[in-house]
């Protein structure tokens, strides 16, 4: 299975709450760029996992507007800025014992990103995410670990 982890695009830094921070126009231009990069790897997004938080939204409704597939889409409270990646890994392995899917998109924030790239994989590096950034894990549902195939973010396809 392809495990895709997306931090949300630039945000503006204003807002009622933090919950509540929309994505700047940087931020959208960053999220429908990844999702042509997605699209130019003819993934089937067959689920994404989303945080509730408003740019993590935007980012996921951007990024999904330009892939030719519709994917089940869960919101899921877990993956906020301090969510626990053993839990969200634990998520996972739940969801994915009772569905085989090929490739699943997680949306969220820094630092879970980092997080869950080290929790998630046999490397246990915690890479920094740029806004936008995706890493791409080669996931085996037997072992519950995977190998990191790549951290890509919107600086690197311009």
């Amino acid at each position: 299975m392809q495990l895709f982890i997306m931090r949300h695009g630039e945000a503006i830094m204003s807002a009622p709450s933090d919950a509540q921070r929309p994505l700047s126009v940087q931020g959208k231009v960053e999220a429908y760029l990844m999702g042509k990069w997605l699209h130019g790897l003819d993934v089937d997004i067959e689920q994404v996992l989303v945080s509730p938080y408003l740019r993590a939204q935007q980012t996921s409704t951007c990024l999904l507007s330009e892939l030719d597939c519709q994917p089940n889409i869960q919101t899921l409270d877990i993956i906020t800025p301090s969510g626990s990646a053993t839990d969200v890994h634990d998520y996972i392995d739940g969801l994915c014992s009772t569905k085989q899917y090929q490739n699943l998109l997680m949306v969220t924030h820094m630092p879970l990103v980092s997080y869950l790239v080290a929790d998630l994989t046999f490397d246990n590096q915690s890479p920094i995410f740029q806004t936008a950034a995706i890493a791409e894990i080669n996931y085996d549902l037997k072992l519950m670990k995977g190998q990191l195939v790549r951290l890509i973010s919107p600086l690197d396809l311009c």
